[in-house]
């Protein structure tokens, strides 16, 4: 039992920008800060260990490439991914592919595992000065309407502290402080798809030179390449199901049966890894604004994981940002700042439309009432579409790389 007077905040500390969380979109913005000589913090609840090792998607689009090299933090990138421009698509009327990098706007994919990108940003982050906190866990933003908002924390050991700053980007996710702390009054737009999916990671090459889905009767099945030896994939699996539910066996007979193996060709199998469940949902928040508070990546919107959208759209936003900030501090004006929330919000949704189509187009309904049976066949009217017809083709194209 502790006393009073142990329970009291540290002494304040103090810089320019508050960031919380070191995922993809704290770093961007922390590094894209630190280069143009802004006092920044990044606070992490976990350690250094674990947020370089945290397994996360791989897909990064054309334009996140592009704001990555005009940033100078794009080298480990160029040297150790690999450009990926390849769908193909198994469903009970045989399988096709497509080539979106010849496609809409001729754009492709980086494979790059996030948790590489991460690793690259915090090395670059801390050999240019840039201070992180691992094991400090914000708890709470307070009054970020007054021009000095204060972020109180719990640092190792469970010893309590506050940060003050000008502004807090809130790059910690959805169940991270910045969120907790919005005022009354925003909006939450939620969806819950009704889908889940049984993440693996295995140690096996890649079977199939493309990200490969599968749309068959016992539910959905996806292939995703992460290096010459680690492959993603998905298996829809009912709700409640648990992570290690299935054995190695079943997964692999599964994924066979659902990829289609017997008239495509075998799965190289391999130790199953990692495994998580993954529920299908997403929300946005509006607005992405709240005084001195700017939520960034999966605090500002949750995206599912069926396009691919959610590094990409961290990415952009930390960009968007840090270049409002800059100029904030600059003496360039406040325009960027006022105008974040509705710029973003714009790519948010659009993402989330392609989303829900994606979603749409891979799983099929449950149930055998007459909506779902009607269901089912828009959704093999959309794949025969895709297959067929090539403007649908550049419009996959187009909003599949883009965001």
């Amino acid at each position: 039992m502790t006393d009073g007077k142990s329970r009291r905040p540290a002494a304040d500390h103090v810089t320019g920008v508050i960031v919380l969380g070191a995922g993809p979109a704290g770093l961007v913005l922390g590094n894209i800060l630190v280069d143009h000589g802004i006092d920044c913090v990044v606070l992490e609840r976990a350690e250094r260990e674990q947020v370089e090792t945290r397994a996360r998607a791989g897909f990064l689009a054309a334009n996140t490439v592009r704001i990555l090299d005009r940033y100078g933090l794009a080298d480990g990138l160029h040297r150790r991914g690999h450009p990926h421009s390849t769908c193909e698509f198994r469903t009970d009327d045989g399988r096709f592919r497509l080539d979106y990098s010849g496609l809409g706007r001729g754009e492709r994919h980086t494979v790059y595992p996030q948790q590489d990108l991460v690793s690259d940003l915090l090395t670059r982050f801390v050999a240019h000065g840039g201070r992180i906190r691992f094991g400090t866990e914000a708890t709470a933003v307070h009054a970020p309407g007054t021009g000095r908002p204060e972020v109180s924390v719990r640092e190792a050991g469970g010893r309590p502290g506050r940060w003050r700053g000008r502004y807090v980007a809130g790059c910690d996710g959805r169940h991270g402080a910045a969120r907790r702390s919005l005022p009354p009054g925003t909006v939450r737009h939620h969806r819950d798809h009704g889908v889940t999916w049984l993440g693996l990671l295995a140690e096996a090459p890649p079977s199939m030179d493309a990200v490969g889905y599968a749309a068959h009767e016992r539910g959905f099945a996806g292939h995703m390449a992460r290096t010459g030896e680690i492959t993603r994939y998905y298996l829809q699996c009912e709700r409640g199901t648990a992570a290690g539910a299935w054995s190695e066996e079943r997964i692999w007979d599964e994924l066979d049966l659902r990829m289609r193996a017997r008239e495509y060709g075998p799965l190289r199998r391999g130790r199953v890894v990692q495994r998580s469940i993954v529920g299908l949902e997403s929300d946005v928040i509006e607005p992405l604004r709240h005084g001195a508070l700017f939520l960034v990546g999966d605090a500002a919107g949750l995206i599912s994981p069926s396009a691919a959208k959610g590094a990409n759209l961290a990415v952009l936003e930390a960009a968007v940002l840090a270049r409002a900030l800059i100029d904030d501090f600059t003496g360039g004006g406040s325009a960027g700042l006022d105008g974040y929330s509705a710029r973003c919000l714009t790519h948010i949704w659009r993402a989330q439309e392609f989303s829900q189509w994606m979603i749409g187009l891979l799983h099929g309904p449950a149930g055998t009432d007459g909506a779902s049976l009607f269901d089912d066949g828009l959704r093999r009217s959309r794949l025969a579409s895709l297959r067929t017809s090539r403007s649908r083709q550049d419009w996959f194209a187009e909003h599949y790389v883009g965001v």
